[in-house]
């Protein structure tokens, strides 16, 4: 399997007291340079892959929790990313790479469900907003639904109530899903992993704009790309996809500067350097 292959080429045998010193960041950079091919082949092609991988590079080298995680873990989420064609952890708030315990969870952030569902050729327009207990809302459901959202223009609009999302179909068709803020909240605590930490502490409304667009997605013509992304989305994984096409042959003496433990008993044994990073 791609996946079995890929971990064996990050195992490196060393003997006696023998060390490979270098950087996480080092390491990671080389392990990206090696799979520079693996990775154009999975992104989108109006993605560039040297943008990506210098993003994901940043992504992992500015997070000190992203290196001290399972190397294999930060590649498939990565890879998962790529295949998106999603950029991780900028400013954009495409996607993000989040540690959790020593593996990575692979987010889409609000900006990016929208970038696919736009990208999907079904959906026309899709949007959603934060509703404040001073404004106007309305919503109707039954046969003939309605939503009307007028917000108050002077003076203080009040705490956030809810949050509601709207698709317009390329053929005309529209609909729309409303939660309230206390139904957003929990469903991401029941539903998240990371819930106490990244996205969700640091970004809420872009996070509950996210979740009513899930929850409005369910019922709406998805393409292939968008329904893998549901999937996916909140997702940890120690193995890369078969069908991301990654294949690293160990044959090709794939090089890791990770630093390898010290004293290793067993002369001629393999260390797995998902276990032998030193992060300081």
């Amino acid at each position: 399997m791609a996946s079995e292959k890929a971990k064996g080429a990050l195992e490196k045998k060393v003997t006696g007291t023998n060390t490979v010193k270098a950087s996480p960041s080092k390491g990671m950079e080389q392990l990206m340079n090696k799979m520079a091919g693996q990775i154009k082949k999975a992104l989108p092609s109006m993605i560039s892959s040297e943008r990506f991988q210098r993003v994901a590079l940043t992504a992992f080298s500015n997070n000190p929790r992203l290196q001290s995680c399972e190397p294999m873990s930060f590649i498939a989420a990565m890879m998962e990313s790529a295949q998106l064609g999603l950029e991780p952890n900028t400013p954009l708030g495409q996607a993000y790479l989040i540690p959790y315990g020593k593996k990575v969870q692979f987010q889409i952030g609000y900006k990016g469900l929208l970038e696919l569902a736009q990208r999907s050729g079904k959906i026309k327009t899709i949007y959603a907003h934060k509703i404040r207990e001073n404004d106007k809302f309305e919503i109707k459901y039954g046969l003939h639904q309605d939503l009307v959202h007028e917000p108050k223009l002077n003076g203080d609009r009040g705490e956030i109530i809810g949050y509601y999302a709207v698709y317009h179909l390329d053929t005309g068709g529209h609909s729309f899903s409303f939660m309230t803020k206390d139904e957003i909240i929990e469903f991401a605590k029941n539903k998240s992993k990371s819930y106490s930490s990244g996205p969700w502490q640091t970004d809420f409304d872009s996070m509950a704009k996210k979740t009513v667009i899930k929850q409005l997605l369910k019922y709406a013509p998805l393409s292939i790309e968008l329904q893998k992304a549901m999937v996916g989305d909140e997702t940890i994984k120690t193995e890369i996809d078969e069908d991301m096409s990654l294949v690293i042959d160990e044959s090709d003496n794939l090089e890791v500067d990770f630093e390898v433990k010290e004293d290793i008993e067993d002369v001629g044994s393999q260390v797995n350097l998902e276990e032998a990073i030193n992060v300081d």
